[in-house]
């Protein structure tokens, strides 16, 4: 029997671990296959405390879990095939091997959605990105580009504003799904030029991003043009299919947790980092939400050893 089941290792989960194993709840992590979440595929991060010179995110991740496991975190490297939280003690499935818990912390996190290009998936951190606050930084004075038409985008649009020296928005349809006060805003900003009816068909470039491949779906037109940044911005999927039969979410499936806190509609069950957070989805975030869904959790079992 488990203290806390922790499921999930970006940079929530692991947070989550470092506090929980420092309170003795000597937590068992179910890290999944793909370890470290979205940082592992984030070149530099320059915007985490405590890295002035800035850190690699796979390096990031990799020392965050030697932390967690130097207090003792233990960890398995697969992914939970299910999960029944409808009583406790809460099972969790690794394939056929059957774990009980008396509490569990969820941090999955969430997938960017990709436009599914193999030249995309390729240049992934080396000119293409799904996160302009993350990234932006690194274009300065160059012209890049942001698939997209809804808020996300519109939003991503006006911050890539400050430093590259100019804008292209590509989005295939002829009107934006934004909000008008933002649609309003990209569309009158002087460094952005709105391209309508236009889907990314190539990202170009060997070792880094130099231009892309674009078709108008209303001409038939396709053309290349250059440009060192492409940002994707249609959206975030959490990671939460596994849990939904029990766990409350909003209409696109990231967890509803109750204010202030992290637990979630199931007593015992608590959440933290993207799989819950669709607003600022940032690793230092993040990491914050994993020290407070720890702290829910060892505060709750202790009020269940005295109740």
């Amino acid at each position: 029997m488990e203290n806390v089941i922790i499921i999930g290792s970006g940079p929530a989960g692991l947070t989550a671990a470092i506090y929980a194993a420092r309170a003795n709840l000597n937590p068992l992590m179910i890290e999944g296959e793909e370890v470290g979440g979205q940082l592992m595929t984030t070149t530099d991060v320059e915007n985490f405390p405590g890295f002035p010179e800035g850190v690699m995110g796979p390096d990031l991740m990799t020392i965050t879990r030697k932390q967690a496991e130097r207090f003792g975190t233990r960890f398995i490297s697969n992914n939970v095939t299910k999960v029944d939280f409808s009583s406790r003690p809460f099972k969790v499935w690794v394939k056929d091997k059957e774990y009980q818990s008396k509490s569990i912390i969820i941090s999955t996190g969430a997938s960017a959605k990709y436009l599914g290009l193999e030249n995309e998936r390729r240049l992934l951190g080396r000119g293409v990105s799904a996160c302009a606050t993350c990234d932006g930084a690194f274009f300065r004075d160059v012209e890049v580009c942001i698939v997209g038409g809804g808020d996300t985008a519109m939003e991503e649009a006006l911050f890539l504003t400050r430093f590259a020296s100019k804008v292209h928005v590509f989005h295939r349809r002829e009107s934006f799904r934004a909000s008008k006060v933002m649609a309003d805003r990209v569309m009158n900003h002087e460094k952005i030029q709105i391209h309508w009816n236009t889907e990314l068909k190539d990202v170009l470039g060997d070792k880094a991003v130099t231009g892309v491949k674009v078709f108008n779906n209303k001409t038939n037109e396709t053309i290349e043009m250059n440009l060192e940044g492409v940002f994707i911005a249609i959206g975030h999927k959490p990671n939460t299919d596994i849990f939904t039969d029990f766990i409350e979410t909003n209409d696109v499936g990231y967890i509803n947790t109750k204010p202030d806190c992290t637990y979630t509609n199931v007593e015992g069950v608590f959440a933290c980092g993207d799989a819950q957070d669709h607003v600022y989805r940032q690793a230092v975030t993040a990491a914050g939400t994993g020290c407070m869904a720890a702290i829910d959790a060892e505060r709750w079992l202790d009020d269940q050893a005295h109740a």
